[in-house]
């Protein structure tokens, strides 16, 4: 990975949010922030961007099924606190005591995520929501495209950084020297919760710690809503 790529693709997520700003505004616009290294991205390109137009404060929304890692908690708390962001956080109207976490991912994260999602989109008002997803970390995300109208309920899901690699992710931190979880440091390369990622491996892909079942249906839980 050289440096004017990367160059080149923060000046296209530059003008990807700025051309959508000039459109609609910042009212309705919020980020997907899971508290993980992708989104974190995400949301320090739009603070900035804000911040730059004189506009703020950033409006995101967290989900917090309950069975997230209490790292990534804290992680979220202390950051949304340091940058200052106005933060929705979504969670299950399910009781988790007794629930069959993970036991079928699609039910399970329907009810902990989607539906938590859906109700958040709408509360908030929400009209353009930016995730941190990135197409290599899975096959189900080749086809995905920068903006991507979405119903129940209506609006528009903005995917600005489909083009980064993991490298460019960490080039970017390591650049402005933006704060990560910890769990990074300990070899986690990607954060789901705590039942469906496994302690890192001296082997294997990005999101090889995730749940074997759930990554092979996460293109029918992007059809229900999910990003």
């Amino acid at each position: 990975m050289n440096e004017h790529s990367l160059e080149q693709k923060i000046r296209d997520v530059e003008q990807l949010l700025s051309d959508l700003l000039d459109k609609v505004g910042s009212e309705g616009i919020r980020v997907a922030w899971t508290g993980g290294k992708d989104s974190t991205v995400a949301l320090f390109i739009w603070k900035a961007l804000l911040d730059h137009r004189g506009l703020g404060p950033v409006q995101a929304i967290n989900l917090d099924t309950g069975c997230k890692f209490p790292e990534v908690v804290a992680f979220r708390d202390r950051l949304a606190a340091e940058w200052g962001i106005n933060l929705h956080i979504a969670r299950p109207e399910v009781a988790l005591d007794g629930y069959p976490l993970a036991a079928d991912p699609v039910a399970c994260c329907r009810e902990l995520k989607v539906e938590p999602l859906r109700r958040a989109i709408r509360e908030t008002g929400t009209t353009h929501l930016i995730t941190g997803i990135r197409r290599d970390e899975h096959p189900d995300r080749a086809g995905r495209q920068p903006l991507e109208p979405r119903k129940d309920p209506d609006h528009v899901m903005v995917n600005p950084l489909l083009d980064w690699t993991e490298t460019d992710i960490w080039a970017l931190h390591h650049r402005f020297n933006i704060p990560h979880c910890k769990l990074y440091d300990r070899g986690y390369r990607s954060l789901g919760c705590l039942p469906c990622t496994a302690e890192p491996g001296a082997s294997g892909g990005e999101r090889a710690g995730r749940n074997p079942a759930k990554e092979s249906v996460l293109n029918t839980l992007t059809s229900l809503g999910y990003f």
